[in-house]
Order: C-alpha cells, then sequence, then structure tokens
C-alpha cells in the first residue's frame, strides 16, 4: 500500500462521523484492550488512523486481586485498610496519568473505561476522569444473575441507576457496553437513552471459561472473536438503531475485515469497535480496513457515510422479519 494513495482516496469521500457527540474522522474506533494500555501503543495506533481509541479498563477485580497479594505477606494491624486505599489510589493514578498523557499526545479523541461489577464503586471516580481530560466514558458493566429469587428486573435496573448517576455526575458523554443477554434489549436501550446515555456497544465480548476433560480443571476459552461472531451484533445493530435511533449505536465482536465495517454500517453502527483482528494483524491493520471502506464507497458513489448508514436496518428493508429469529426455522424449512 502507498501512503500518498491512502490519502488521496480518502480525500475522495467523507468519513468523518459523529459518535456520541464526539466528532470522528472515520468511524474505526479501537476497542478497550491490552492494544491501549500505554501511551507507546496509543501513538502507534493513532498513526494507522483510526477514529477514536478506547483505553484499557481499570478492573475493580484487579483492585482487589492485587490487595490480596499484598496482604499475603503482611500481617500488620490495620494493614487491609491501608493497602486497599493504597493500591486503588495507586491504580487510580496511573490510570488518570495515562489519560492525561494520551490527550497531551495524540489528536484523536481517548474515551476512558471502567469495568466494574457494582453500582456504586466507581461513581466517583468518573469525576476524576473526566477532570483528566477523557472526551468519553464507557462504563463495561455485567451483573451476573445468581440469585434464583430476583426477577430480570432487579439486574436490569442495576445498569439503569448507575447509568442515572455517572450520566448526572459528569459532562462528558457516557458509553454502555452491554451483553446481549436482556429480556427486551430494545427496552434497555431506550431506558438508558432517557438516564442520559450518549451511546452503547453492542455487544461485550466476556471471559468464557471451559473445561479440559484431560486434567479436569477450567481453563479459558478462546479469548479473541472470529468473524462468525459478527452475526449477533449485526442483527441487534440492525433492530436497535431502528427503534431507538436517538441514541448512538457502536458495533463489537467479530469486525475482522473492511466488508464486515460496512455490513455494521449499513445496518447503522455510528462507529464500529476492532479489537480481536489487530491483536492478530498488527494496529497497522485498520488502514485496510479504512482503505477497504473507501473503495467500496467509491464504488457505489458514496460521498459520506450518512448517504448509506442504516440503510439495511429493520426498518429500512422491505422484509425486516429476516432480522427476527423465527426466520431461522423458516430458512431450514426451505431446504431438503
Amino acid at each position: 500500500m502507498n501512503g500518498i494513495n491512502i490519502e488521496i482516496n480518502i480525500d475522495m469521500v467523507d468519513l468523518n462521523t459523529n459518535y456520541a457527540g464526539l466528532k470522528l474522522r472515520n468511524p474505526i474506533v479501537i476497542s478497550s484492550s491490552g492494544l491501549t494500555d500505554s501511551l507507546d501503543k496509543i501513538k502507534k495506533i493513532e498513526d494507522a488512523g483510526p477514529g477514536a481509541v478506547v483505553l484499557k479498563s481499570l478492573f475493580e477485580e484487579q483492585i482487589r486481586h492485587e490487595t490480596d497479594k499484598y496482604l499475603e505477606i503482611t500481617d500488620y494491624p490495620g494493614a487491609e485498610d491501608y493497602l486497599k486505599h493504597y493500591v486503588k489510589s495507586n491504580n487510580v493514578d496511573q490510570y488518570l496519568e495515562l489519560i492525561e498523557g494520551a490527550k497531551q499526545s495524540v489528536s484523536i479523541p481517548i474515551i476512558a473505561s471502567i469495568n466494574c461489577i457494582s453500582s456504586s464503586d466507581w461513581i466517583e471516580f468518573s469525576k476524576q476522569i473526566e477532570k483528566a481530560g477523557a472526551d468519553a466514558l464507557e462504563l463495561n458493566v455485567f451483573f451476573l444473575p445468581l440469585d434464583k429469587n430476583s426477577s430480570s428486573d432487579t439486574f436490569e435496573n442495576l445498569y439503569l441507576e448507575l447509568a442515572a448517576k455517572v450520566s448526572k455526575l459528569i459532562s462528558i458523554p457516557v458509553i454502555m457496553k452491554l451483553g446481549y443477554n436482556f429480556t427486551n434489549l430494545i427496552h434497555l436501550v431506550n431506558q438508558l437513552h432517557l438516564r442520559g446515555i450518549s451511546a452503547v456497544v453492542l455487544f461485550n465480548r466476556f471471559y468464557s471459561p471451559d473445561i479440559n476433560i484431560n486434567e479436569r480443571k477450567m481453563v479459558t476459552s478462546d479469548v479473541f472473536s472470529s468473524s462468525s461472531d459478527l452475526r449477533d451484533s449485526l442483527r441487534w445493530v440492525a433492530i436497535i438503531s431502528h427503534f431507538v435511533n436517538q441514541i448512538h449505536i457502536a458495533s463489537s465482536t467479530g469486525v475482522h475485515s473492511g466488508e464486515a465495517v460496512i455490513k455494521q454500517l449499513l445496518a447503522g453502527a455510528t462507529a464500529v469497535h476492532v479489537c480481536s483482528v489487530l491483536y492478530k494483524k498488527g494496529p497497522e491493520y485498520v488502514t485496510t480496513l479504512t482503505e477497504e471502506l473507501v473503495k467500496w464507497m467509491e464504488k457505489n458513489q458514496f460521498n459520506s457515510l450518512e448517504e448509506f448508514r442504516g440503510s439495511m436496518n429493520y426498518g429500512n428493508i422491505s422484509d425486516p422479519l429476516v432480522y427476527e429469529r423465527a426466520q431461522f426455522m423458516k430458512y431450514y424449512s426451505s431446504h431438503d
């Protein structure tokens, strides 16, 4: 690929997009991962040309784990409270320094990320993230429903409570990254919008346990997505972008090619998050994704993303039932 040609091609079409109130030069967003956990990595990623980056999440579990490690080597009275405060502050300080350094060093939007398992620990911390200069905050939240006596509403209300509190506390855009295991995802996204959430990311890729049958122990399944994972997010991007069109939708998981980027934009995505493919092919693959998008737009005579975004979502195709699960049986019943 020739750098000069890339610049000329991109200038011929408008890839600019508005995601959660942020102005992005293109819809490619680097997901929260080890690719975005240091200033040097973020600088290299910016050179590849994405629209924005999401910093690696600060994990509540990580802080607890590090605290436990320190506690194993001391029995000093009061050490537990002291170390919990020290380790938490230390992690927080490093994270805030990463935000500040990234904002000083790169020109693309920097989205902070909090991976939390409670609805209270990180509320106040969001103000520090805003003060450090983050352009937006992505809440990566998952409450595992393990109580047989609680209804689905009980757990969904935790998401809504967290969304309302953080949105009221800070003025930068708040984004929520969701899983797909909700009773009524359309309703939930609409309620998040009403509580001030600027965008949702569909979907989170959770840790998945597996079993080694030879050693009979728990192991981790493949952490990377595959191109086939696109189908779940594609369906729901297309559906929600129609029914809750007031909120921005970002797709995530399964994006391994420029074709996948185009599909998600046609379905109604405002931004497209990528991660696994960059681990496999390098951050520079962002350039390939952008080039493929530009070539397709030129071929189809589109000058901007807005000319085709959402043109194949649930409300804009002649047979929206193709996005519904019932069609799965109809498809196979027509094949011998």
